[in-house]
């Protein structure tokens, strides 16, 4: 007589799956989250930012949902303020990061 597979047996092999899954994919991509949203509430005015569009800016307002950033001055000196959600800012730049980028392209 052959024996039946036990039932564990049968859903080891799909429970490894899921932890490694969850171990390789999950896990990390909710560090990532929690570290952006920690970053997105650490941004005050005159931050640094770039967006995920590639954009620089300096936050000038902080509201609910959004930011204001500059972006340049035009030649009478006007601000370009754009409207980005906070879903939209990728990083914090420090203000030593622009100064070592500068030198980099003048080389």
């Amino acid at each position: 007589m052959q024996q039946q597979p036990s039932l564990l047996g049968g859903l080891l092999p799909l429970i490894l799956i899921f932890v490694v899954f969850y171990f390789l994919l999950i896990w990390p991509q909710r560090k990532q989250r929690e570290r952006h949203r920690k970053m997105i509430e650490s941004l005050r005015r005159g931050d640094r930012v770039v967006t995920v569009g590639g954009i620089y800016g300096i936050v000038r307002e902080i509201k609910d949902d959004s930011f204001i950033i500059e972006i340049d001055r035009l030649e009478d000196d006007k601000p370009v303020k754009v409207r980005v959600t906070k879903s939209a800012i990728a990083a914090k730049r420090e203000a030593g990061e622009e100064a070592n980028n500068s030198k980099e392209e003048k080389e």
